[in-house]
């Protein structure tokens, strides 16, 4: 697989790395948003949406264009990215619902974090944002490893101040409840300030300032741009020639990211310490274009399912120290990744027992090593018996409740349009080995997940209904019967993601695309 890294900057870049990097490894910053799909970035094509300074990190470093995170849905993909290991491997498999006095609704106590791991080699931590690995005291981010924390410890949250009316987060008794509470600085809840996005990136630019003369680690965890779509006067104005609603709020809101970003580059900078900085750029999973108008293209598929739009994401790096500049690397990569290059730099022993799942990512960017660095990338997701391998070119993916096995070579088609499943048996048959092999030591998911208390919800209120209308006519059964089978081939229609499909999400998921019904038009 062709990997566009000029001979000239790896061979500067080598003697940079041998002159300028200290004993103590490089600071580390990783950059998260929360849903932004693959196409709105300036580095992946965006017309429409600026970003400047995020597309600066590729430009002074590395645009992975195949870059992958572990999971399609926030809760999992992070707990996998603060681990390097697949939430699988764990249990952590579902979006924990927010429960105070539940200490199994998030990230084992039994997984080290990264934060713990480079305190051994005395980096100083910070996550700056969105938390979503467990709503309990003894699973705050100061008790697992952090030595500072400023956000929400749930899934989302509300963005303008006003509308924070709980003080408390642990007073808080549902997700939806949580949106609404203060901000926690450390353990303590601050008063309202200022649009959330913004704040985070003051708050940002505040930990370089205090932590510049010592090794740190920085997640800044922008919740932006995962709904609700709320965007201040400041940003909205930016975007007056774009005409839909949501497409013109969610790109007010990417642009308060990247202004954000352009400010911690810049704290680097007046405080020189970029060249030895290691910033990471990423989203925790795809976009899903039905709720906050985001955009895949063109990648099939959007957050929550095991195409392409589901887990594959921008993706960027710099390291002026270590990394070459301007390069474009097409091999898979993953979040998991992060956690094996910065402890490898910063030579940070691991635990042995729990083994990472990411690998040091500095000797493939350098010219070391000209091989893949993985052998393949997976996902499982147990509750809709979904599996997905990627290996070099190709992906397979299975739905074992239907059968359907769905073959795509990626170089060709990388909207996973044309399916190799019977012309390309061995292939499917090898991909399909190597998933296997991966999941022989995963185990089930360790907790009811946030989709299932809304489903049961929901099924309270439908069993209702159907007893009000008694519907038996044989062709209602028969038209529940080939709604299900569609849902079976398209689990991505399931927008809700509540593990049922309704009939206005059949009716839009047939709307939307009659060839090939998967919804990437709305991409």
């Amino acid at each position: 697989m062709l990997r566009t890294i000029p001979f000239l900057a790896l061979f500067a870049v080598a003697a940079i790395s041998q002159a300028s990097v200290s004993a103590d490894g490089p600071n580390l910053i990783v950059i998260m948003t929360d849903d932004m799909g693959y196409a709105d970035v300036g580095f992946n094509g965006c017309q429409d949406i600026p970003t400047p300074h995020i597309d600066s990190i590729a430009a002074a470093g590395v645009k992975f264009t195949s870059g992958y995170v572990a999971y399609s849905v926030c809760g999992p993909s992070r707990a996998s990215f603060i681990t390097g290991r697949y939430g699988q491997r764990f249990g952590f498999e579902r979006n924990p619902q927010y429960r105070t006095g539940d200490d199994r609704m998030g990230l084992p106590r039994s997984e080290k974090t990264l934060a713990t791991t480079l305190k051994q080699v005395g980096y100083h931590s910070g996550i700056i944002g969105k938390w979503h690995l467990g709503a309990t005291e003894k699973l705050h981010p100061l008790n697992r490893g952090f030595d500072e924390f400023y956000g929400h410890l749930g899934g989302g949250h509300t963005y303008f101040p006003e509308n924070l009316t709980i003080r408390n987060s642990y007073e808080a008794t549902n997700e939806s409840e949580s949106y609404r509470t203060w901000i926690m600085k450390n353990h303590e809840p601050v008063s309202p300030r200022k649009y959330l996005t913004d704040d985070f990136s003051d708050e940002a630019v505040s930990f370089i300032k205090r932590n510049q003369n010592r090794p740190f680690f920085l997640f800044l965890s922008y919740n932006a741009p995962h709904t609700p779509l709320q965007a201040s006067p400041k940003y909205l104005a930016r975007f007056s020639q774009i005409k839909d609603q949501k497409r013109r709020t969610y790109a007010a809101m990417v642009s308060a990211v990247d202004d954000g970003v352009g400010r911690v580059l810049e704290a680097l900078k007046e405080h020189q310490i970029a060249q030895n900085t290691l910033v990471f750029f990423l989203s925790d999973n795809g976009g899903i274009p039905i709720k906050n108008a985001s955009n895949n293209a063109p990648l099939r598929g959007h957050k929550g399912t095991a195409w392409e739009g589901g887990f594959r994401v921008p993706f960027a790096a710099m390291w002026p120290a270590g990394f070459p500049k301007g390069a474009t690397f097409d091999h898979p990569v993953s979040s998991l990744d992060i956690f094996a290059t910065i402890t490898a730099l910063a030579e940070a022993p691991t635990d042995l027992e729990r083994p990472l799942d990411g690998v040091n990512l500095t000797p493939y960017l350098n010219g070391t090593r000209s091989d893949a660095p993985h052998v393949g990338i997976f996902l499982r997701k147990f509750d809709q018996g979904v599996r997905a391998v990627r290996s070099g070119d190709h992906k397979l993916v299975v739905f074992e409740n239907s059968g359907q096995q769905s073959l795509h070579n990626l170089k060709d088609d990388i909207g996973e349009a044309n399916n190799l499943a019977e012309r390309e048996p061995e292939i499917r048959n090898r991909l399909g080995s190597l998933w296997e092999d991966w999941n022989r030591t995963n185990v089930e998911p360790a907790f009811p997940g946030l989709l299932m208390a809304k489903s049961d919800r929901k099924k309270q209120g439908r069993s209702a209904k159907r007893q009000k209308k008694n519907k038996s006519s044989s062709e209602g059964k028969n038209a529940e019967y080939w709604k299900n089978r569609f849902f079976e081939l398209n689990p991505e229609a399931d927008t809700d993601q509540d593990g049922q499909l309704s009939w206005p999400e059949y009716k839009a998921a047939k709307g939307k695309n009659k060839k090939q019904d998967d919804g990437t038009k709305n991409q």
